[in-house]
């Protein structure tokens, strides 16, 4: 399948990797009701795209995302009656669960401002590198509204701690480089000259391997969270049961035998 060509956001495909930005550098590259729609509806299709075996999420102009924009998005929430509101959420939820059932492994190269729904989709992403200017920020509360905001309460937690995710979601103070990485947020910091290689080079290193077997790892990173342990194992044995009748298992095996390196085709 062939993915729709976006209109309101960046998008290049290459070598098996797509990468996406926001494209409003002068507005530090705020959402609008459009890009909303169009990128759970692109994330959606990635689904079904073979080509593309991973994707890298860019900042633009120095910045990954301001959220969402304050008179296109936000005045225009401030008049709208409750089934209108509730179709909002439910659509930028609709994002983040596009992101995780897309199949394929998200990196987010994270500098400058990355607040509000931008924030949210680096934490939706399954790998953070951050800039050493990256600033983060789950602000809702700052903007009278709750902490839980497109899966945030469920999301982040699980990857820096209850305690560390209620600090941010009441407070909507930054995070920054440093102490995201510390906290476990992002995986690593790159200069902001090297910060789009790096994730690239992540990301091809990611889409060189058994392509198949990575988007089994991505749903069951998903799915076990609503799994006792019992089940996760149970699960997990017939994931890999399925990995093991692939042919880049035996591509693997084979290139050990003879002292090669792998070359996986994703099947």
């Amino acid at each position: 399948m062939t993915l729709p060509v976006p209109k309101h956001f960046r998008c290049e495909i290459s070598e098996g990797i797509a990468t996406i930005a926001h494209n409003r550098p002068e507005r530090k590259n705020p959402f609008t009701f459009d890009s909303y729609a169009e990128m759970r509806d692109w994330f959606r299709a990635l689904v079904y795209a073979d080509d593309v075996h991973a994707v890298v999420i860019l900042p633009n102009g120095g910045n990954f995302s301001s959220g969402g924009d304050v008179h296109e998005i936000i005045g225009p929430l401030t008049k709208m009656p409750m089934k209108e509101l509730l179709a909002f959420t439910r659509m930028t939820g609709d994002l983040v669960k596009a992101m995780i059932h897309c199949g394929k492994p998200i990196i987010a190269a994270v500098d400058g401002v990355c607040a509000g729904a931008g924030a949210i989709m680096a934490m939706a992403s399954d790998l953070r590198i951050a800039g050493p200017d990256a600033k983060v920020a789950f602000l809702f509360n700052r903007v009278g509204l709750a902490g839980c905001d497109m899966g945030a309460c469920a999301m982040l937690p699980r990857i820096i701690g209850q305690g560390r995710a209620a600090e941010l979601l009441y407070t909507g103070r930054t995070l920054r480089a440093e102490e995201g990485e510390r906290w476990g947020f992002f995986n690593s910091i790159s200069t902001a000259e090297t910060l789009e290689a790096d994730a690239l080079a992540l990301a091809s290193r990611i889409a060189g391997g058994p392509t198949f077997a990575n988007s089994m790892t991505k749903t069951m990173l998903a799915q076990e969270w609503n799994m006792s342990l019992d089940q996760a194992i149970e699960a997990e044995a017939q994931a890999q049961a399925i990995c093991m009748q692939g042919n880049d298992f035996r591509r693997a095996y084979d290139a050990f035998v003879a002292k090669e390196k792998p070359v996986f085709e994703g099947n």
